[in-house]
């Protein structure tokens, strides 16, 4: 178990003010600890922002977290009904811009505020004596200036949404990724309403096999049923695809997808190609060819638009200085990686875990949310509440509250097997037959906030 803070006249930084971040901000200050929130952006969840037109699969009762309700109920706030789905943008404006506009929590966000290094005070990440007892410093750039902070703890919940995979093969770009960008759609466009004109009538590819994917999928053929001659051509790199739990799912929302996507294939409306990986694009006039790597040899197609939904990965530039234990593969907390590893667990019922899996050399330092996922799909907002609800009771010295975690999230229906046991030392102990899951193929399981963090199967 990572050892609490002593005490310090510094605050606990977070990094992001989006749903991990705030919810981290409000537990510390139920902990008698000072947040001081920094976000990049010109408000807060910017990156919720970007998807604002997307439906969430979770109803409002996974949400919302149990602190931040609490600092929201003396403002008359009411949670919104827990069964019904909100929108990105609905998640905004009902909770999180109300959540930081509470007395508690305005003055302590910063925003416009850039974090681009985290480190020790006076000490590189070369220098070990007493670096426990240094202060964090976190560099940030606000209007082009450089401003600094001290810290007793980083929270970094800074997500993962500017950083999204490339569309080429083994994880690389492809040769002209970055020339095509006048043909990118992103990996969520809304191709009902901002972005319907570069695609209405046309053709249009989805590459990546997760909940981005399927989402995207799913409003094109809604698109093609009021524009004729839109085509749809989906491009996942694995040789089979699940369409997720259907009926057994424990969220109906998520299940429907998979099923209604399903249909869509089978009746004709959605052109699937399996193992394709894309070799390369090219512009072509008003149009972008793409040249795609298949069991057949080299194929190509001329698109209109292109939307790579291939996931995400961690921005790790700014944690450069840190001493940090990550997973070599996915970029995650090692102690996290066999949890969500996805060749090993496909199905994100993830169990409860907090501040000794979170934990780094570097002590009082944290990655909580989306990021801590590194480069896995799996991640859903209420893991993240209990992430920050574990990390803040450390920080305040309640390591038995730290310890006993309590995160239940509804079945996915492609399960087998029961999720790994947590060790006292906070090590997983997975079936190196089966892994946690039993699951052969991959899931199409995501982020419950816009099934963003799609993953192409492999």
């Amino acid at each position: 178990m990572p050892q609490p803070l002593k005490a310090s006249a510094s605050p606990v930084v977070v990094i992001g003010a989006g749903p991990i971040g705030l919810a981290a901000a409000a537990h510390l200050l139920e902990r008698g600890l000072e947040p001081l929130v920094l976000e990049a952006g010109d408000g807060v969840a910017t990156a919720v922002r970007e998807w604002a037109h997307i439906r969430l699969f979770s109803p409002w009762q996974y949400d919302v977290d149990g602190a931040a309700e609490r600092l929201l109920e003396p403002t008359g706030w009411v949670r919104p009904d827990g069964t019904s789905l909100p929108t990105g943008a609905e998640l905004v404006t009902e909770y999180l811009e109300p959540l930081a506009a509470t007395q508690a929590l305005r003055d302590r966000i910063v925003l416009g505020a850039r974090v681009v290094a985290v480190s020790r005070l006076g000490l590189d990440k070369t220098h070990g004596r007493e670096r426990d007892e240094a202060p964090f410093l976190v560099r940030t750039i606000v209007d082009g200036r450089v401003v600094d902070h001290t810290a007793r703890a980083v929270i970094d919940a800074s997500g993962t949404w500017s950083q999204p995979n490339p569309l080429g093969q083994a994880g690389l770009p492809a040769p002209g990724e970055d020339v095509a960008a006048p043909f990118l759609l992103g990996p969520l466009p809304d191709v009902l309403g901002r972005d319907r004109e570069r695609v209405a009538g046309r053709h249009a590819l989805v590459v990546g096999s997760g909940h981005s994917a399927v989402n995207t999928l799913l409003a094109l053929v809604a698109l093609a049923d009021d524009a004729p001659g839109t085509r749809i051509t989906w491009a996942v790199r694995g040789a089979s695809v699940s369409y997720g739990g259907g009926d057994a799912d424990g969220l109906p929302a998520r299940g429907e997808l998979g099923a209604a996507l399903r249909e869509a294939v089978r009746a004709g409306r959605v052109e699937l190609l399996r193992n394709a990986q894309v070799a390369s694009l090219a512009p072509t006039g008003d149009a972008l060819a793409v040249e795609l790597v298949t069991p057949r040899g080299t194929e190509r197609l001329v698109v209109d638009a292109l939307a790579g939904a291939t996931g995400f990965r961690p921005d790790l530039a700014l944690l450069r200085e840190l001493r940090l234990d990550l997973d070599p593969a996915l970029e995650a907390p090692s102690r996290l990686a066999p949890l969500i590893d996805p060749d090993h667990h496909s199905c994100g019922t993830v169990p409860a875990h907090g501040a000794d899996v979170l934990a780094h050399p570097d002590a009082g330092f944290f990655i909580v949310g989306m990021k801590s996922y590194g480069r896995a799909p799996t991640f859903l907002l209420a893991t993240g509440y209990e992430q920050v609800r574990s990390i803040a009771a450390h920080l305040a010295g309640d390591e038995r509250a730290a310890r006993e975690l309590q995160l239940e999230l509804p079945e996915t229906g492609v399960c087998s097997a029961a999720p790994p046991a947590i060790d006292a030392d906070g090590t997983a102990r997975i079936d190196a037959e089966s892994g946690c899951c039993g699951a052969p193929e991959p899931a199409l399981i995501g982020f419950p906030t816009g099934l963003l963090h799609g993953r192409s199967a492999t």
